[in-house]
């Protein structure tokens, strides 16, 4: 599914919003890389490193010391760029750099845009993606994917809903997405819905970053927005200029993308997991960004 921080939302546009969902136009990051210790981020609470799941890093990942993964940070709270422009943080960094830290490994997280960031990672770009992915048929036929949390899709309006929009009749209306994402289908399925019944078709406002599509609704581009819960709901908090629409719905699981041939480092991703829910920093890293509510533990390959 798809995300820059939102803080200091008045003149929202010029700030540049940060939410979107499951890299670049190219491969080459668009800002440099950010090595980080294992563990960092805040939420290594309890961790350390595993010796027993250390000894089982494949050797090429294991000799490099660390491990480089691919990012669209421009989905906040998820993934997006700190206050300084160039470092990835967000309750996504802050688990996978504790299950790093359980393998003995440092984390060098590369900005990307998100429709290249599978594509890097079966290219050899990149050792693992990184950026909310929602698991689902299509992308397992490509890929490994590691279950690590549960998001759904909600629908947000400007405060009040001045246009009143109703989500199971947008015919005819402005409504936004990210590119590439689960949000982008289901829209893409209600405009035919619209024009098999005869009306309008939705106008379909998709963007290439999520922060664009929120600053959409705040500037009055769209009448909505469809985006993944975390970050639909954390736009609502940090602009206090939009409103939840209607419930949660959907809801599967966040995949990390690894390579078809990697199954057993997906599997020992999984074995980190657990270790980082039994030491308490994968519930520290939910915690910190107010987003427990989408925790999981049942971890698992491919579900």
């Amino acid at each position: 599914m798809r995300r820059l921080p939102l803080f200091a939302v008045t003149g929202l546009v010029a700030v540049g919003l940060t939410l979107s969902a499951c890299g670049s136009d190219s491969l080459t990051p668009t800002t440099p890389a950010q090595p980080s210790a294992p563990g960092t981020g805040g939420t290594s609470a309890g961790g350390g490193v595993d010796a027993a799941l250390a000894a089982k890093v494949p050797a090429d990942i294991k000799a490099a010391g660390k491990i480089v993964i691919g990012t669209d940070p421009s989905y906040a709270p998820n993934e997006m760029l700190a206050a300084d422009g160039k470092t990835v943080e967000g309750f996504d960094v802050d688990i996978f750099n504790a299950v790093a830290a359980k393998l003995g490994l440092e984390t060098e997280w590369h900005p990307a845009g998100f429709g290249t960031i599978i594509l890097g990672v079966t290219g050899d770009k990149y050792d693992i993606g990184v950026s909310s992915f929602t698991i689902n048929d299509e992308r397992k036929k490509q890929v490994n994917m590691v279950s690590y949390y549960s998001a759904g899709t909600q629908w947000v309006v400007a405060k009040g809903n001045p246009e009143k929009v109703n989500m199971d009749d947008v015919c005819g209306k402005s409504v936004g997405a990210q590119k590439d994402t689960v949000q982008a289908e289901d829209l893409a399925a209600r405009s035919k819905k619209c024009t098999d019944a005869g009306k309008p078709a939705v106008t379909m406002v998709i963007q290439e970053k999520q922060d664009q599509v929120t600053a959409d609704v705040v500037s009055g581009k769209t009448v909505a927005m469809l985006a993944d819960s975390p970050v639909g709901l954390y736009a609502v908090k940090q602009t206090g200029q939009l409103e939840a629409l209607g419930d949660i719905y959907d809801s599967a699981p966040y995949g990390y993308v690894l390579p078809k041939d990697q199954t057993d480092f997906a599997n020992l991703l999984v074995e980190a997991l657990k270790a980082t829910k039994a030491d308490g920093s994968y519930d520290a890293a939910l915690k910190k960004y107010a987003v427990e509510a989408g925790g999981i533990d049942n971890f698992a390959v491919n579900p």
